[in-house]
């Protein structure tokens, strides 16, 4: 059951960003500091990528676990309140995320996609996989 109100609900939820959310700034500044240069929702590649090495074909997407439907299969159990429109939303989402992933990697991309928490407990470690993958394109 929903604590809020409508209108509050609707505040909240246009307060989410859709780019420069923490587990983005926080994979992005990792990766300055590692001296791997980006560009940020790059408009020119096809879904936006929140990070993506144009010249390289790597395109990396940091997903939040609710709006992309992180296990899925016993999340969407869990949500009690407008379920009418939640549960085809995200999962519009995550047919999204597996046609950018083909289409990209169908085009010779290089696509990582991780998850907000895997960010939060091994920023060093998804930051690695994708210098590795960087720099093993010449």
């Amino acid at each position: 059951m929903d604590n809020h109100t409508p209108e509050q609900r609707r505040r909240n939820m246009k307060a989410v960003k859709n780019k420069g959310s923490k587990i983005e700034t926080m994979l992005q500044k990792e990766l300055w500091h590692r001296g791997l240069r980006y560009r940020k929702n790059a408009k020119t590649v096809y879904g936006k990528p929140d990070i993506a090495f144009i010249g390289k074909k790597v395109a990396v997407f940091c997903d939040s676990e609710f709006f992309h439907g992180y296990d899925w299969e016993n999340k969407n159990k869990e949500i009690k309140s407008n379920r009418d429109f939640w549960i085809p939303k995200i999962e519009k989402n995550m047919q999204r995320d597996r046609e950018v992933t083909e289409k990209l990697t169908s085009e010779g991309w290089i696509v990582l996609r991780f998850w907000g928490n895997e960010i939060k407990k091994d920023l060093l470690g998804c930051a690695d996989k994708i210098e590795a993958a960087v720099r093993s394109i010449k």
